[in-house]
């Protein structure tokens, strides 16, 4: 599900800086089959991919994950019931 959800992030910000995937491949060097790959949730780019995905779209790393429309889950702290 998230692989499907990176992808569909990575075609929404590629469309939106009117890029065609040749032109995304080429930024990030790799393969056209790739990008249409990644994009479809097939695939997924490496940890150390990610950032040539990032700096091709003009984002932040942590932005490929910051998916619209989906609630923000924050982090929960584990409170400590002890008892003295």
């Amino acid at each position: 599900m998230l692989q499907k959800k990176l992808g569909q992030r990575i075609a929404d910000l590629r469309k939106t800086r009117h890029l065609t995937q040749v032109q995304l491949a080429k930024a990030v060097g790799c393969s056209v089959d790739f990008i249409s790959l990644v994009e479809r949730g097939v695939n997924a780019p490496s940890v150390a991919r990610l950032e040539d995905f990032a700096r091709a779209v003009k984002v932040r790393v942590i932005d490929l994950f910051t998916f619209p429309g989906g609630k923000p889950k924050g982090i929960r702290r584990r409170t400590n019931k002890r008892t003295a």
